[in-house]
């Protein structure tokens, strides 16, 4: 899968955390819904703690890419929202996404609350998947 990842000298970048530009090669776009930490009973992980919730999301994310058949790196776009934004809290929401895969476009929102008091973070990802 061929991911073209631009970060314009001319735009102050976040290198390695972020790419500016992301432009998927031959392949369709799939869009997935923000995905919260829950586990697959419905119940809230980690209330209270971003690390923790961050971790589920992480793995909510994997499981939609394994249903894909791709990996990490076919994320060209994420948009994260985070209740009680602060600063410290970048290299523990960004971090816990990364896991080594390649950086994709992002968007991250501090927000006051979400759709339910117990989240704290909800992540939506644009995937790029081969064609049919």
């Amino acid at each position: 899968m061929t991911i073209t990842r631009i970060d314009p000298p001319t735009i102050n970048s976040a290198p390695g955390l972020i790419a500016q530009i992301a432009i998927p090669h031959d392949r369709d776009l799939v869009f997935v819904s923000g995905q919260v930490a829950w586990d697959s009973a419905g119940e809230f992980v980690g209330v209270g703690d971003h690390a923790t919730q961050i971790a589920q999301v992480a793995r909510n994310i994997d499981a939609v890419l394994v249903a894909l058949d791709v990996d990490r790196d076919a994320i060209v776009k994420e948009t994260i929202y985070v209740v009680d934004w602060r600063p410290e809290l970048l290299p523990v929401v960004i971090g816990g996404l990364r896991n080594g895969s390649a950086v994709p476009a992002s968007t991250l929102i501090g927000v006051t609350s979400l759709f339910h008091p117990d989240a704290l973070v909800e992540v939506e990802i644009v995937v790029a998947v081969p064609r049919p």
